[in-house]
């Protein structure tokens, strides 16, 4: 399989890598900028399996930050400010925000500014959508630089299954990459999950991966694969 992959590989958690492409390229510029941002706070927003995950584990290992959850977050824990120096991490802040007290954020903003830390927040909307009816709280997050982060595109979504299948020793042919990208969910959470069932069906049928057999995994996992 020879495919011409323009992306840039980085090291990312779990034994996998993260390329950097068009729909992701401005947050990771904000993640190789830290810890010179204009900002003590940064928040990124996409789609379910855009790639925020592996962006705040960057962030994570980058700034030793702490993550914290939303049971955490809730506690509303006072904090000195020497404690808040360093990086922290709230992951889908806009569902906490849905079913959450808003206090205990707003609390978090402001120790990590006294402390001269610096929050990142990951949320699937943008900022303008959160559901946050303390004022004090919006002005924070409107003032606080928001990146979006894209769905992969065919291109990236190739080099991303290219890239599952190396990694397992899968040879595939260009014919099958091609059917699976105009086929799949555009996320790479779905790649990670196909390239498994491929291996997994492959092995089970002692079949090369195969445009049928792609079908096949597509049909038992309830997509009509046409």
């Amino acid at each position: 399989l020879q495919l011409t992959l323009a992306f840039e590989f980085r090291p990312a958690y779990g034994g996998d890598h993260f390329l950097v492409a068009p729909c992701n390229g401005n947050a990771v510029s904000w993640m190789d900028r830290w810890p010179d941002w204009p900002s003590p706070y940064l928040i990124i927003y996409g789609p379910a399996g855009c790639g925020k995950t592996h962006l705040a584990e960057v962030f994570r290992q980058r700034a030793d930050a702490q993550v914290l959850s939303h049971a955490a977050l809730a506690k509303n824990c006072p904090r000195d400010p020497e404690e808040t120096a360093g990086g922290w991490i709230v992951e889908d802040a806009d569902s906490y925000l849905d079913g959450g007290e808003p206090e205990p954020l707003l609390h978090l903003f402001n120790q990590v500014r006294e402390g001269r830390g610096h929050l990142l927040l990951s949320a699937r909307t943008a900022p303008s959508q959160w559901c946050i009816d303390l004022a004090d709280l919006r002005s924070r997050i409107n003032a606080a630089p928001a990146v979006a982060i894209g769905s992969p595109d065919d291109q990236l979504l190739a080099a991303v299954l290219v890239k599952h299948f190396a990694d397992r020793q899968l040879r595939v042919g260009t014919d099958v990459v091609d059917y699976a990208v105009k086929r799949m969910e555009r996320s790479f959470d779905a790649v990670r999950d196909l390239v498994e069932r491929l291996d997994r069906q492959s092995l089970r049928a002692r079949r090369e991966i195969t445009v049928p057999l792609v079908r096949q995994v597509f049909l038992m996992s309830g997509s009509d694969g046409h």
